[in-house]
């Protein structure tokens, strides 16, 4: 049954982003559904000064810049029920007291998937028309490249090797559907049914690795896959094909990578790396084979107001009474961002 009285919210975040995860519309909907002042943003909760709102809390609604959710919130806050997180993973935020109190948490991951998606596909297709080495050979010669030099360029018939069946794993693949492509994907959790359904062909690894012209890393950041792309599985690459990284740094032994990008062997794009930024002396700013972005595949800009929106769509449910529609559940964890 719904609760007769609205649930008490606060808001748990580096404020900076609270005006575009909640521009007006979406704020107005919030103060409809829950009691919160938009204009309390908890940055510390062992502050007095928020003493009085966490006692009476029952709705933490975090994005980054959250402090980590530990057993002193549960102290600050005994009433709490619900953690919606206005952001993606919730694995580094949410500790295991308030999973062992059977908090709920739900994500925005799912609205965050879509933008790297599109990144991800814009990459793919920029890359199988070899369109940075050409803007780079543009700026030299300035001058017009012969069919020779073209001869291997073109999406016809890619291989893409997807490396996860994550949430943007998936979306990407629906992204690639309508183009003339192969894809290749690896997840251990898949079946063949499944990847099938996906529209792509499940490998091992290595051969995954071994067959692809663009690899696309979708996996989560675990124990099982921290540098899953070692030295060895980057040399399985093929000459002159691409690895595309909007997922974690540590999936990649980094000093491995910078070797192949560095002789020229492989080209990348990469969004994110490890240490995140690089080094102000690492070769990747310099190199004419490799794009480096930083971390914007994810929602920036007025994209942070889906994030937004899928947030105040679960607190309406949750004061009606309905279980939320992007739980995060513990058990999860284990192979999920």
């Amino acid at each position: 049954m719904p609760s007769p009285q609205p649930p008490r919210a606060v808001f748990a975040m580096d404020p900076v982003h609270l005006p575009m995860l909640f521009p007006p519309p979406l704020m107005a909907r919030l103060r409809r559904t829950a009691e919160l002042d938009p204009a309390l943003v908890v940055r510390d909760f062992t502050d007095p000064a928020v003493a009085g709102a966490l006692a009476a809390a029952e709705v933490l609604i975090t994005g980054w810049g959250c402090p980590h959710l530990d057993g002193g919130v549960l102290a600050a806050a005994p009433g709490l029920r619900a953690v919606l997180h206005a952001a993606g993973s919730v694995r580094s935020l949410v500790g295991e007291a308030l999973w062992k109190h059977g908090v709920t948490v739900s994500s925005a991951v799912t609205g965050n998937a879509l933008p790297v998606a599109e990144y991800t596909l814009a990459m793919i297709l920029l890359l199988g028309k070899d369109a940075f080495e050409h803007r780079e050979r543009y700026r030299r010669t300035r001058t017009h490249p012969t069919p020779a030099e073209t001869a291997a360029t073109g999406n016809l018939g890619r291989r893409v090797g997807v490396v996860g069946a994550s949430r943007v794993g998936r979306r990407l693949m629906e992204l690639l559907r309508p183009f003339d492509l192969t894809v290749l994907l690896h997840d251990p959790y898949v079946s063949p049914a499944e990847a099938a359904a996906l529209g792509a062909k499940p490998l091992p690894l290595e051969e995954l690795l071994r067959q692809s012209d663009i690899v696309s890393l979708h996996a989560p950041d675990t124990p099982e896959t921290h540098h899953m792309l070692d030295r060895a599985r980057l040399a399985l690459i093929p000459d002159g094909a691409a690895l595309v990284n909007t997922a974690r740094g540590a999936l990649v032994d980094q000093d491995a990578l910078t070797r192949e990008l560095v002789s020229g062997r492989l080209r990348a794009v990469l969004d994110v790396t490890e240490p995140e930024p690089l080094p102000a002396g690492s070769p990747l700013y310099e190199l004419p084979n490799v794009f480096l972005t930083p971390h914007i595949a994810g929602s920036l800009g007025n994209e942070l107001r889906r994030l937004g929106t899928i947030v105040v769509e679960e607190l309406e449910r949750l004061a009606e009474g309905v279980p939320p529609r992007h739980e995060v559940r513990h058990a999860d964890l284990t192979r999920v961002a």
